[in-house]
């Protein structure tokens, strides 16, 4: 046979496959079923390979080629194209060809002559009957109505959704197969979906869409999403106007316009194989089988064929699809979306670098769409260094029975940090880890915090998630339900990770790939690193889990102590991942340790480095979220912008792509010099830099930036944070304790005249906390606040200072002072003093004739409470909260009666001794 005759077997057969009857000329007949094909049908300009008939009317050419043919294929198209317009004998009127194919053994490509600039696409075998009828009974084609869908209603979208949505309609209208939408993490990928999928199903006709995810987990999620999806142009709900359905069996119900399943779901039901449902729990991204690095090929399948969805869409397309699971995407004769936030070279590749939407964390951050991160290191020995064991007895364990037996070494071992948590286990390494990390919440990382913040730590395997759970509920003192397992091993992990998201228990989850992508846990304020990641965009996912925002009211459902909506979350890096080569992700921040003020500062003096840039618009970025609307408003007045615009400014002044868009205006040239460019980044540089040479401009930003307390704790906190591990350690604490000596010195007078504070005499102290917060704004202009000193001297002499349980009062200034200046040997709270001898003295007074009732108690607590923020209580201060509540002074007095004037006599001088 010739390689032509050859070819023409395996043509048969994929037509016979796709539900055509296969004749010869001299046996024609057109109407024995629906659709037939027949061989060599002649014309007046030549035989054609194949013309297929659609209940007896010839609508389709097929033009067939040998397999060495194949790389000139689109050459073939003018050949099919001569046929489809001959004339054809024996018929008595000129059909109306509509369709084409030009295939080999091993390509098919069709083209439909209706779409309005026609263009041919390979497809995986021939098209069934059927689908050629329906779309011979159709007004116009999907593409052709994909040019003309009606504008866009914005209401309600956000502007990088707007753009997404806009430009897929822009990439459909022009016919381009696949089209890639980069969206940060919290954007809202899925709602941009579903968007597109209602416009598609309603505007473009389209009969089914398969939205593809690659674990149960994300399925489920993404369904939620289309039932509870309303149009802005339909009153109804997606699921009333359009069937949804998620695909848990090998069946796929044909009255559905939307199904969502997992890759390995319609893998297996196109090869019409079973799955273990536990293959749909864990990621393609750590999907290990003996087989996973094999392509996974597909066949065709009559019951599902490749018309059979119109689009695919595909959720977190960065994932490990394009060698081993890629048929499952081109079987189908369908437009491909890609979404995800952090595409890589393959995702760029495989969707014909066809990006039509492009919205990185940076820029979803400056809007306030994620929150940014700060990076805690805990560094250990043995984490860095690995261990010895000299050869003796040694417990063993079995990995997953856990089983131990003890036993005599063969050899001595050595074991590295890669080794750790594998084939050794080290609980004091885990221990270490989590007691710096309970140590440090109380202190730098979430000070104040009653509860611990919803944390989720990333262990190894689960095994070392095990270890590690076990640790932490001991550790912190806590039960079963402070701290669970969430991995695809865990027999309630939904039910977990629903609690864990919605619920104050538990606060701290384990997990080692299940929730390390694509899953929403708005409440999350802390991630921490117990294993390392080397794939950059996989570490890039994990580290998405934080970036959610989330409003005070909500936050504080599940943590209740939360003052602040969340603007950032914290990572705890204790295994080194933040400073792989492969990673190099760093916070914004990266000056740590500098004021707002000082930034502002450097700025005007010509420092316009991109570290500088980059951390003065996170500054402005979290201050932005704080602001009022009336400090919006001045904001833009004063300063000539807005903080979102400000910040968007500093933070593109160093990249390189806005650069070259810049350098392109400049020069009216797509191909800017060199020169060109430098000039367009100096360009960049001054509309950046400009709002902080102007002085009234960075006072007000300074000012305001004062006014919100919280922020002001929190850069201070973040300047410890960071450099809790960091080589600048002491000269940090240095300069401050060093600015808080000048700040003693050059306000000798003002102390002098405090002198009440430590001379024991204790009349006119209403007046005393008068001049206490003048002293304090004073200090606040040196950028220092109490919390900042206190931290520099609980660094500095850790013996002798003494953790502050609860936020700092503006009276601790007093125990800063008499520190300093060597009145007393120990740090410790001003509230510390107070309540010991608010202890003392109801001691005193119990033991004796008085004994005071449960409710003079609590009178007397809160009385101590007013003291330790005001130094003293006058009777003029019963007016108010919170004594207004309990009858304020005429109840006071029936509860002490005549003695009232000698109990706060006694309280006045007793509790500040």
């Amino acid at each position: 046979m010739t390689p032509e005759q050859e070819a023409r077997i395996i043509i048969d057969k994929k037509l016979e496959e796709a539900g055509w009857t296969l004749q010869k000329m001299e046996e024609l007949n057109p109407r024995a079923s629906l659709g037939v094909a027949v061989r060599e049908f002649a014309t007046d300009t030549g035989p054609v390979d194949y013309v297929l008939f659609i209940d007896g009317e010839a609508v389709g050419v097929v033009e067939a080629k040998p397999t060495d043919e194949g790389e000139n294929i689109t050459v073939v198209e003018n050949q099919s194209k001569r046929y489809a317009e001959s004339e054809f004998k024996r018929i008595k009127k000129s059909p109306e060809i509509r369709f084409a194919y030009e295939a080999t053994d091993l390509i098919i490509r069709f083209t439909d002559y209706k779409d309005e600039k026609y263009r041919s696409r390979e497809v995986f075998s021939f098209h069934r009957p059927e689908f050629l009828e329906e779309l011979l009974e159709q007004d116009d084609t999907v593409r052709n109505n994909l040019k003309r869908v009606p504008e866009f209603d914005e209401t309600g979208f956000r502007d990088c959704q707007v753009t997404a949505i806009t430009n897929l309609n822009q990439s459909f209208a022009e016919n381009k197969p696949r089209a890639l939408v980069q969206m940060a993490t919290g954007a809202g990928k899925t709602f941009t979906a579903i968007t597109q999928a209602y416009r598609l199903l309603k505007y473009g006709k389209m009969k089914r869409i398969l939205f593809l995810v690659d674990t149960k987990g994300l399925g489920e999620q993404a369904e939620s999403e289309f039932l509870a999806y309303k149009p802005n142009d339909d009153p109804r709900s997606f699921s009333q106007l359009y069937g949804v359905k998620r695909l848990s069996s090998s069946y796929i119900p044909n009255d559905v316009q939307v199904c969502i399943s997992t890759v390995q779901r319609m893998y297996s039901i196109l090869k019409e194989e079973d799955l273990d449902d536990a293959d749909e729990e864990e990621s393609l991204e750590t999907y290990v089988t003996a087989d996973s690095k094999t392509p996974k090929e597909v066949v065709y399948n009559e019951k599902y064929p490749p018309e059979f969805f119109d689009c695919i869409i595909i959720d977190e397309c960065h994932r490990s699809i394009y060698n081993v699971w890629q048929q499952v995407l081109t079987y189908f004769d369908a437009f491909l979306i890609g979404l995800t936030a952090t595409p890589d070279k393959r995702t760029f590749a495989f969707f014909n670098e066809n990006l039509v939407s492009e919205y990185r964390r940076e820029q979803a951050i400056i809007d306030g769409v994620n929150v940014g991160e700060d990076i805690y290191h805990i560094d250990t020995e043995v984490t860095q260094k690995g261990g010895q064991i000299l050869k003796r007895y040694i417990e063993y364990r079995e990995r997953k029975s856990r089983k131990k037996r003890w036993a005599e070494m063969d050899e001595d071992i050595e074991y590295d940090k890669s080794t750790l948590d594998k084939s050794v286990v080290n609980p004091s390494q885990i221990r270490t880890v989590i007691r710096t990390f309970k140590e440090k919440l109380e202190t730098e990382l979430f000070p104040y915090r009653k509860e611990v913040p919803k944390t989720l730590i990333f262990a190894k395997t689960d095994s070392h998630a095990d270890d590690i759970i076990n640790i932490v509920r001991e550790e912190f003192g806590e039960g079963n339900e402070f701290c669970k397992k969430i991995t695809h091993a865990a027999k309630d992990a939904d039910t977990v990770l629903t609690s864990f998201r919605n619920d104050f228990y538990p606060r701290i989850a384990v997990t080692v790939n299940m929730i390390a992508t694509g899953t929403d846990i708005k409440p999350l304020e802390c991630l921490i690193f117990m294993r390392d990641v080397r794939s950059k965009n996989f570490y890039e996912q994990m580290v998405g889990r934080g970036t959610r925002t989330l409003s005070l009211e909500d936050l504080k459902k599940v943590s209740p102590s939360a003052t602040e909506s969340k603007d950032h979350f914290v990572i705890v890096d204790a295994v080194g991942v933040t400073n792989s080569k492969k990673i190099e992700t760093k916070s914004f921040e990266r000056k740590l340790g500098i004021s707002l003020k000082e930034l502002m500062l450097n700025v005007a003096l010509g420092d316009d480095s991109e570290d500088t840039l980059n951390s003065l618009a996170e500054r402005i970025t979290r201050l932005d979220k704080r602001l009022t609307k009336k400090e919006q408003k001045d904001f833009v007045v004063i300063v000539g912008a807005s903080a979102r615009d400000i910040a968007y400014n500093l933070l593109h002044a160093h990249d390189e792509d806005t650069i070259f868009e810049r350098a392109q205006e400049l020069a009216s040239s797509d191909a800017p010099n060199e020169k060109e460019i430098k000039k367009a980044q100096k360009s960049l540089l001054r509309e950046a830099t400009d709002p902080f040479f102007n002085p009234d401009a960075r006072d007000f930003i300074e000012n305001v930036h004062k006014n919100h307390t919280q922020i002001i704790d929190s850069v201070n906190i973040d300047s410890v944070l960071f450099a809790g591990y960091d080589s600048q350690k002491d000269e940090n604490v240095s300069k401050t304790i060093l600015t808080f000596r000048e700040f003693i010195e050059e306000n000798k007078n003002e102390i002098i005249a405090l002198r009440i504070i430590y001379n024991e005499s204790y009349k006119d102290r209403p007046m005393v906390i008068q001049q206490l917060k003048a002293l304090y704004e004073t200090l606040q202009q040196k950028n220092l606040t109490v919390d900042r000193v206190w931290e520099a001297y609980a660094t500095k002499d850790v013996e002798k200072v003494k953790k502050r349980s609860t936020m700092a009062q503006i009276t601790d200034l007093i125990s800063l002072i008499r520190y300093e200046m060597g009145v007393v040997t120990e740090l410790s709270p001003f509230a510390d003093c107070v309540n010991q001898n608010f202890k003392d003295w109801t001691f005193k007074k119990n033991a004796g004739y008085l004994q005071f009732t449960e409710d003079q108690m609590e009178w007397l607590r809160l009385i101590k409470g007013h003291i330790i923020s005001s130094l003293s209580i006058l009777e003029e201060d019963f007016d108010y909260t919170p004594f207004d509540r309990k009858g304020g002074l005429i109840g006071f007095y029936e509860a002490f009666g005549d003695n009232y004037k000698n109990i706060l006599y006694e309280m006045n001088l007793e509790l500040v001794a």
